[in-house]
């Protein structure tokens, strides 16, 4: 495995992300040691929020909620996936596989030995942080649950898998315009299309796919997405995490996996929150599974965030921070 490290250099004087790193270090499967960074902010004996990003953003992302929780009196930790932000980023995009990023957050996880964690998790956010919540159930006091999901076969059947297998050749490769186009109107196919255009599409970019699902357009927050990437030799992770969804037949042992995650939180009576926002396209729907299958969903008073994107962190992070503290302290 080939490893590039962002320069430090990348990361000077960024809006509103002066905070200090923390780095630990995971092994691949093949041996390999990677560097991960986190963010550790807020009072020692606070109660831990675990902030987990998703596709193609980082720590970053949560730039403007930690000073608000953490003023809240609350202590929040926040990673950086392998492969994106100040994390080690392998350049191969065969290096990225669902079960590896459950595996490599697993292991800073269990080293990291916090309990009564509440993890807030978006996008790829939920889809690895759920599984480290089945896998470490017992270390996680509530759930924060914002447009993600957790795909398994009760949502995507053998056949249906089959059908999409079967689509997917026959799309063509598409730019971000066809990609908007595609979710704007509703199409099943949609997904299939942000797939390829990210595994794909020559012109592939972090800024815009931020463009694409928040409508951002201040540059300076735009090249802070895209800091951790000076070129195209470190953005195999971005690039990979849509093909990882498991939609596909050779996704079979994730969805499996999935199940296996489902069965523990179909059992999880803890506090659960959701806090979908009213303009994502892409998860949009997404939190009724979540509230009708884990019993902690129940008689919980759910929040929808007004006026967010995909990226409701960054779109509305006062409303998110303050869903987040009432839950909490409720």
């Amino acid at each position: 495995m080939h490893v590039l490290r962002t320069p430090d250099s990348r990361f000077k004087n960024l809006s509103d992300y002066d905070f200090e790193p923390h780095y630990a270090e995971v092994t691949a499967a093949d041996g390999t040691v990677l560097r991960l960074h986190y963010l550790d902010e807020g009072p020692r004996d606070g109660q831990i929020i675990l902030c987990m990003h998703g596709q193609p953003s980082w720590s970053y992302l949560y730039r403007k909620m930690i000073p608000i929780l953490t003023d809240a009196g609350f202590r929040v930790i926040a990673p950086d996936l392998i492969g994106f932000g100040k994390s080690d980023k392998p350049d191969h995009i065969d290096d990225y596989t669902y079960q590896n990023h459950v595996d490599w957050m697993n292991q800073w996880f269990r080293a990291m030995d916090i309990t009564g964690v509440t993890l807030m998790c978006q996008d790829w956010g939920g889809l690895i942080g759920l599984r480290v919540v089945a896998d470490n159930v017992n270390r996680f006091a509530r759930l924060v649950i914002a447009n993600t999901g957790l795909p398994s076969s009760a949502s995507v059947s053998d056949e249906q898998s089959d059908m999409l297998g079967k689509l997917y050749p026959s799309i063509p490769v598409p730019d971000a315009a066809t990609v908007q186009e595609q979710f704007s109107s509703g199409s099943p196919a949609a997904f299939l299309f942000w797939v390829k255009y990210a595994a794909e599409c020559e012109d592939f970019s972090i800024e815009q796919v931020f463009r694409l699902l928040s409508g951002i357009e201040d540059q300076e927050v735009l090249n802070g997405y895209s800091a951790p990437h000076p070129d195209e030799s470190y953005i195999a992770g971005a690039r990979k995490f849509p093909s990882c969804v498991p939609l596909l037949p050779h996704h079979k042992p994730d969805r499996d996996a999935n199940d296996k995650a489902w069965d523990v939180l179909e059992k999880f009576d803890r506090p659960v929150l959701t806090a979908f926002s009213d303009g994502d396209p892409v998860t949009k729907g997404g939190h009724t599974a979540f509230q009708e299958r884990i019993p902690g969903a129940k008689n919980v008073d759910h929040v929808t965030i007004k006026g967010g994107g995909h990226f409701l962190q960054e779109d509305q992070p006062e409303q998110l921070s303050e869903a987040i503290i009432n839950f909490m302290k409720s």
